[in-house]
């Protein structure tokens, strides 16, 4: 099970996550620079305003990331979200983004979570595969910029969902207004 968490301390902000695969996908460090140029499916092709660093695959030039930060501190992670997980056909009113291109469309060009959730409200996330044998995975995503203010994204049948995250964790499943459901039933245990 993946784990992704956020931790504040002393005005010192912490990403991380970890990656419980049972076999690997040959993800390694991937740095994409500023300039890039994404080519999108559903949009015009863009150039990175800001560089990213995480681990990721890489097919036919195109970082498929699992997780990375942008230089300018904000971090997005995909954690596996099978089961409610839905994406979308093409929707001509949204700038439509399939799942893989997400995290690069978004460290590419904001800079914090307010952006971003500014910019999701104009997102659909559409049912386009990589390729073929590289299929779209179900995922949702944990989202934190320097400030350690955090979201959790996910796309269901009933839409696109984008939730304050007080808790700065994110796990695989439910989703994640039962994550807090059920951290809620520990919220009155203490330390020994």
């Amino acid at each position: 099970m993946c784990t992704s968490i956020v931790y504040s301390s002393n005005n010192h902000h912490y990403f991380g996550r970890n990656l419980d695969l049972e076999i690997s996908f040959g993800e390694h460090p991937v740095i994409t620079p500023r300039n890039y140029e994404f080519q999108y499916r559903k949009l015009p092709s863009k150039k990175a305003k800001y560089a990213m660093v995480g681990m990721a695959i890489v097919e036919n030039n195109y970082p498929l990331y699992f997780d990375a930060a942008n230089e300018e501190g904000l971090g997005i992670a995909g954690l596996n979200f099978a089961g409610p997980c839905h994406y979308f056909p093409k929707n001509a009113e949204k700038n439509n983004v399939t799942p893989f291109e997400l995290i690069s469309y978004l460290l590419s060009q904001y800079t914090t979570v307010a952006e971003v959730k500014e910019a999701l409200k104009d997102v659909s996330l559409v049912n386009i595969n990589f390729s073929e044998k590289l299929p779209l995975s179900p995922l949702h995503w944990l989202m934190a910029d320097k400030s350690g203010e955090s979201i959790v994204v996910e796309s269901t049948l009933s839409g696109l969902h984008v939730y304050d995250n007080p808790v700065h964790v994110l796990t695989n499943n439910p989703e994640f207004p039962g994550q807090l459901r059920n951290l809620a039933n520990y919220s009155n245990i203490a330390p020994a």
